[in-house]
């Protein structure tokens, strides 16, 4: 991988990654971060004891999805697990079942506050380390018709919480937090973000997010920086 600065190497260069994901994001975002690795996905019952809560569920599907590499993992491989909730009012909001769960999703969210987590494992032959960055996401009011119509346009069926943050946003607007925006020129990726984003919704100016606390790239599933640093340190 390239567009690192010059003196960066990527992170965990030198050993065999995996990236245990199906997720088109997660494979993007780890691909911009200059992480070379192959995609291997083994199936696993992403069911989690119900007594956990917030950040305790990510964490022990992400360890969950690792275990499944245990006896596989040489001392040159790394496996990267993880997995992403969206939580409010003391509950998990998973991904939909149907475009009327998908509607319903949308409208607990809208004008409220809730909380995305995401966990990651990070698993090699001798050593597992997990972490967790948690992100609150303020929606906007969103109308009735507004929703449907996101929904039917979209169909975030395959996203925790129906909906997909670089969706939410408008043209021109820098998502990331201050300390992503200084890690994304560390790195040599100021506009990384852009990569991400996948149109403007236009139904209503008042659709869309009001703003957000934490990391951008930690709602769309994987914590660049934290992962960025973890990698180093792993």
């Amino acid at each position: 991988m390239k567009d690192l600065t010059p003196n960066t190497s990527p992170p965990g260069e030198g050993r065999k990654i995996i990236l245990a994901s199906a997720s088109p994001r997660r494979q993007q975002l780890l691909k911009e971060l200059g992480v070379d690795f192959t995609v291997e996905v083994k199936p696993v019952d992403e069911t989690a004891p119900k007594e956990l809560k917030a950040e305790q569920i990510p964490i022990y599907l992400s360890q969950l999805k690792a275990a499944q590499f245990k006896n596989t993992v040489d001392e040159h491989t790394l496996v990267i697990t993880a997995d992403t909730i969206v939580w409010i009012n003391e509950k998990e909001i998973g991904k939909p079942k149907d475009y009327a769960d998908a509607v319903n999703m949308l409208k607990t969210l809208s004008g409220n506050m809730h909380t995305v987590f995401t966990g990651v494992t990070l698993t090699s032959k001798n050593k597992q380390h997990s972490f967790f960055v948690a992100t609150k996401v303020y929606f906007k009011k969103l109308s009735d018709s507004a929703v449907a119509d996101y929904v039917s346009t979209y169909k975030p069926f395959d996203k925790a919480g129906s909906y997909g943050l670089q969706e939410f946003l408008s043209t021109g607007i820098n998502p990331c937090s201050d300390e992503e925006n200084e890690f994304l020129k560390k790195i040599g990726k100021p506009n990384l973000y852009e990569a991400t984003l996948q149109g403007t919704h236009e139904q209503s100016p008042d659709f869309g997010i009001e703003k957000i606390e934490g990391s951008y790239f930690n709602v769309m599933g994987l914590p660049l920086m934290e992962l960025y640093e973890e990698l180093g340190r792993f």
